[in-house]
């Protein structure tokens, strides 16, 4: 089987979880600030190390269900990273309230205040897009 890899993707930073081998667990695994570095390169060259073309990428949608202006961002993004990426699967995951899960979960655990959340919310979030699409899938 392949590792599934997701991504939470923003105008400053882009978030990046993995799947275990057998696609049942879904793990953050990095920030990517946009602004520092070559995002498409580096998601091509994660993409890669875990030996996959699977791509799950959230798509931000209103509560209504309705596809918000980042949501065309977002498919402008996904077509940069076909051009770069050979054979390119790309699955979307409605993401709605990834970010929001993902925050209250970091305020949970960083009770004590050791987590600078910025830094590793967008990984939080895709790892719960990832989830929940490993989740529905069973």
């Amino acid at each position: 089987m392949k590792r599934y890899i997701a991504l939470d993707i923003g105008d400053v930073r882009i978030g990046v979880a993995r799947s275990d081998i057998m696609g049942i667990i879904a793990s953050p695994l990095e920030t990517i600030n946009r602004k520092k570095i070559k995002s498409v390169k580096r998601i091509a060259e994660i993409c890669k190390e875990n030996d996959t073309n699977l791509l799950v990428v959230g798509i931000p949608k209103s509560l209504n269900g309705e596809e918000k202006r980042q949501a065309e961002k977002v498919r402008e993004y996904i077509e940069k990273l076909k051009k770069e990426i050979e054979n390119l699967q790309i699955i979307e995951v409605d993401e709605r309230f990834s970010t929001v899960v993902a925050d209250n979960i970091l305020k949970e655990l960083n009770k004590n205040g050791a987590i600078e959340k910025r830094k590793v919310v967008d990984k939080v979030a895709a790892s719960i897009i990832l989830q929940t699409y490993l989740d529905m899938k069973k």
